[in-house]
Formats: C-alpha cells, sequence, structure tokens
C-alpha cells in the first residue's frame, strides 16, 4: 500500500517509517503543522525532519506556510477541544493530498505519542477520510515510541519539549 504519511517531526517519524516499511508499505511524508510554535521551534522542527528524511531516503511533501494566524483563529482561547481542532486541521490536509495523489490510504505520526488522544486522532482521522474519500490507516505505533527515541538519539535528531502549540508550551512552563 502507498501511505502518506503526516509527520509532525522527526523524532515521531522514527518508528512508524520504519515499521510501515518493515510491513511493506511504500511511505511519503507529509509536513504540515500550523500548530507549532513559536517560528523559531516550527523551523527547527522543519530542518530536523529534512535531515532525517535525507538520510533515510523518504520522499516528503512539504506544506512549508507559517500558519500561526490559521491555528489560533481555529482554536481561540485554547480552552476545550484544541486537540480535536489540532488534529482536524492537519488530518483534512493530509487527506485532501493523499485523495488527489496516487495514495491508498494516509496516517499520522501522532499515533507515536503516548501524549496523545488516539481515539480522538483515529475519529478525525476517520472522518477526514470519508469526508476526502480515502482510507484512513490506523496503526497504535506507542509500542515503538522507546524505538523511536533510541532512533532519534542514535541520529541526534532535535527533539522537542512540546507537542508544538503555543498553549502546549505554556502549561510545559506554568507546571514549573
Amino acid at each position: 500500500m502507498k501511505i502518506l504519511l503526516h509527520i509532525c517531526c522527526a523524532p515521531c517519524a522514527t518508528y512508524p517509517v520504519e515499521e510501515l516499511r518493515r510491513e511493506g508499505h511504500e511511505v511519503h511524508g507529509l509536513w504540515y503543522n500550523p500548530n507549532i510554535h513559536l517560528y523559531r521551534e516550527y523551523c527547527r522542527r522543519r530542518d530536523s525532519l529534512r535531515d532525517y528524511a535525507a538520510r533515510v531516503g523518504l520522499p516528503i511533501i512539504y506544506e512549508d506556510k507559517y500558519g500561526l494566524r490559521e491555528f489560533i483563529r481555529s482554536v481561540g482561547d485554547g480552552e476545550g477541544n484544541r486537540c480535536a481542532v489540532c488534529y482536524r486541521l492537519r488530518l483534512q490536509r493530509v487527506a485532501k493530498i493523499a485523495g488527489q495523489g496516487k495514495f491508498d490510504s494516509f496516517s499520522t505520526t501522532l499515533l507515536v505519542s503516548p501524549h496523545q488522544k488516539h481515539d480522538l486522532i483515529k475519529e478525525v482521522g476517520e472522518q477526514a477520510g470519508r469526508e476526502a474519500e480515502i482510507k484512513f490507516y490506523y496503526e497504535d505505533f506507542r509500542a515503538g515510541s522507546r524505538e523511536g527515541l533510541r532512533l532519534t538519539k542514535e541520529m541526534e535528531l532535535y527533539r522537542q519539549q512540546y507537542c508544538g502549540c503555543i498553549y502546549s508550551e505554556y502549561e510545559r512552563f506554568k507546571k514549573q
């Protein structure tokens, strides 16, 4: 199967890309992350993905537009359902591109993180797939999160400390 994989960052891509290839799938990546802020953080994650993709021969489609205004308008004050809105923004985009291209399905590297809301990602992904008339490929990659961390360290990839949204960054420092 030819899969278009939404990639939130290089560290989260390591295990899913390796696993999907091991399963015999042809994997292409998509960089589209209007949620990542500040701008320097966005650039560090994008550049780390470029480095990783070059090393492992992963074709990437870059939707490289810093989406601060779109993201903030979409999630409002950050209370309530910001994760659902964020997942929807990204998964609708990957579904649309996958549906227009020559892909059999689409997925996301968000599924490797034990910190993400898997049931919600699956629900939003399946809905985006129905809307774009392409299958959402769900696989729980969390079992490989430690392997991904090992690969990230081995490749010396930039590893961030928060999901990417400005609200998550605020919450990270507020706890301290």
